[in-house]
């Protein structure tokens, strides 16, 4: 069976940047996602179509089809007050925020001082190369519900 669109889909990866720094990996057959549901990232998925069960394949993805980009317009100052009073806000430290349009975005503290605190709302791999060692472990047609809800359901079902 080929990897297409509707279909559920286990990986083996090791995920490097260029100097071969590892980023992540999973190498237990833990890693599955319903094939043309936007659930991994464009370069890697386009990559993977029509390969099959036994395939290992070493995958280059630009930013571009990957987390995108560097914008600098991503990194702001923003007051001390934006951020909960007890918490000792430290560089490299992760908050979850509200966008501009109410959406859910991810920053990074870079600069902390007493007044005001540095983010970066760029993704952590943003203008970064990805290098994907992959080799296919499964594939097989998803459920209709899978379908339905744009994403694998695990062997007890459905666990939102």
């Amino acid at each position: 069976m080929k990897i297409t669109d509707r279909h559920v889909v286990t990986l083996n990866y090791t995920l490097t940047d260029n100097d071969g720094t590892v980023i992540d990996q999973a190498q237990d057959s833990s890693f599955v996602y319903l094939h043309g549901a936007q659930n991994i990232i464009p370069g890697l998925e386009k990559e993977l179509a029509d390969k099959k069960v036994g395939d290992k394949l070493t995958i280059k993805v630009s930013p571009e089809e990957g987390y995108g980009l560097r914008d600098d317009k991503r990194v702001e100052e923003v007051p001390r007050e934006m951020f909960p009073e007890d918490t000792d806000i430290e560089p490299g430290m992760v908050f979850h925020a509200e966008g501009p349009n109410g959406e859910m975005i991810t920053v990074t503290a870079i600069e902390v001082t007493e007044t005001s605190v540095k983010i970066d709302s760029n993704h952590a791999l943003a203008g970064i190369e990805l290098n994907f060692d992959v080799e296919v472990m499964a594939v097989r047609a998803a459920e209709p519900v899978e379908i339905e809800h744009g994403h694998v359901h695990g062997p007890e079902g459905h666990q939102h």
